[in-house]
């Protein structure tokens, strides 16, 4: 597609969002599409297959080896199937699908959800959903103005173990929480270092880039590793680190900080990384006159199972804690919590049960009730904004002072100068109105 045709397309889009609605009927199928067949695209790809009344009416990807992967796994299972795209935006022409999930690169998550919501399609869409503070913002208004069902990729939202977990904060069965830490240790080696290269066959690779500078083709900037350069990824904060994020804040009962404040480096390695392979953020937060404070932190080599987490499971350490004035509670992963109360640190409550993340998506779908969504997009973009806060303030070495009415970074122009990027037309985030 050219430029005049994509820009036509998403007028004609935008126009007719409006009409796009879904039956309520439990029994209705609900035709989507999954946008991205690579790693955590391949788990859309199960999921989807697997549920009833679930139809994977297309499958979508720059690289055309993914497709034949994904549509010969389909064929194996027996499912109808399904329409391959290599360029997205055909799928938002198609009137049968009724929604779509994506699972691309980070640079492309916001525009490919905006366009979807203006086409009249619900969105099931990976962490972070957005690149930057500007893509938070219309993430958010998209949404809105379009009326769709959105839903961030934050599957601990809907473990009932966490949900309930989350509840005994609320309740106060702790006590005063005042505290959390998010822990991201993964056992991550070096990518080394990569040549220029021409661009594999079977790869649209200016589709790939999107809105990002056009760069020369090397296999380090490509299929995963993508995340390690901030033209389309975020660091570890934005890849696992942004499913802590998200948990600590839940569990805080918080949304935008006060101050953020981030340390760290590329230790150990040289090689084509640009994102801090070690970083430490600490967040303060205003709840009704009262400091709150999060902490953060990210390393790749050798960590302690800080709190039993993930204990026996050499090389990683995913989780949180959560500290009251009466006992702390850790969260083990995904879905399992464990606490301990008082003084003496007595085993309390625990519970661990899987995520059923997918299957609310569809629930909504169908409802059309925007409480419905466990990880609805606003709360997903408000997580998003912690990453983009703290990767700022690393990459800038001072302190970000945060006003949350007019989500801008108080009296530091240079900070607010990167809460968007400059795009590479035509693939240019809008602002919603």
């Amino acid at each position: 597609m050219n430029r005049r045709h994509f820009l036509m397309s998403t007028a004609v889009m935008a126009g007719s969002a409006a009409v796009k609605g879904f039956a309520q009927s439990p029994n209705e199928r609900v035709r989507i599409a999954v946008i991205g067949l690579g790693g955590r695209g391949g788990s859309h790809v199960n999921a989807w297959s697997r549920m009833a009344n679930v139809e994977i009416a297309g499958i979508c990807d720059i690289d055309e080896s993914h497709i034949g992967e994904k549509f010969k796994l389909l064929e194996s299972r027996g499912v109808k199937s399904p329409t391959t795209f290599v360029d997205f935006r055909k799928i938002l022409d198609d009137k049968s699908i009724d929604a779509v999930s994506i699972a691309t690169p980070n640079h492309w998550h916001t525009l490919m959800t905006v366009l979807a919501c203006q086409a009249g399609k619900d969105v099931y869409v990976e962490k972070p959903c957005s690149h930057n503070v500007f893509e938070s913002q219309q993430i958010i208004a998209a949404a809105r103005k379009y009326d769709r069902m959105v839903q961030q990729g934050s599957q601990s939202r809907s473990s009932p173990a966490l949900r309930e977990a989350v509840q005994r904060l609320r309740d106060g069965e702790f006590g005063e929480v005042y505290m959390t830490r998010g822990l991201c240790y993964k056992w991550r080696d070096t990518i080394g270092k990569t040549p220029v290269e021409p661009v594999p066959p079977g790869v649209d690779y200016d589709l790939w880039t999107g809105p990002a500078p056009m760069r020369p083709f090397t296999k380090n900037r490509f299929h995963y590793n993508w995340h390690w350069f901030w033209d389309t990824g975020n660091g570890d904060l934005g890849n696992q680190g942004i499913h802590e994020v998200d948990k600590c804040r839940w569990g805080l009962g918080v949304t935008h900080p006060t101050k953020v404040t981030a340390i760290g480096g590329k230790f150990m390695f040289d090689d084509d990384q640009e994102t801090p392979n070690t970083i430490s953020a600490t967040y303060e937060f205003d709840v009704d006159g009262k400091k709150k404070m999060m902490t953060f932190e990210v390393r790749h080599w050798m960590s302690p199972h800080e709190a039993g987490i993930q204990e026996g499971k050499p090389g990683n350490t995913i989780g949180n804690q959560f500290y009251g004035s009466k006992g702390y509670l850790v969260i083990d992963n995904y879905n399992k919590y464990y606490s301990f109360m008082g003084k003496d640190q007595t085993p309390g409550p625990t519970a661990t049960a899987p995520d059923t993340h997918w299957q609310n998506f569809i629930d909504a779908v169908r409802s059309r009730k925007r409480q419905d969504l466990n990880a609805e997009i606003e709360e997903g973009a408000l997580s998003c904004n912690l990453v983009h806060l703290a990767n700022i303030s690393y990459r800038l070495g001072r302190t970000i002072h945060w006003d949350a009415k007019d989500w801008k970074c108080i009296g530091d122009d240079e900070a607010n100068k990167m809460l968007t990027r400059d795009y590479r037309a035509p693939y240019v985030v809008p602002k919603i109105a």
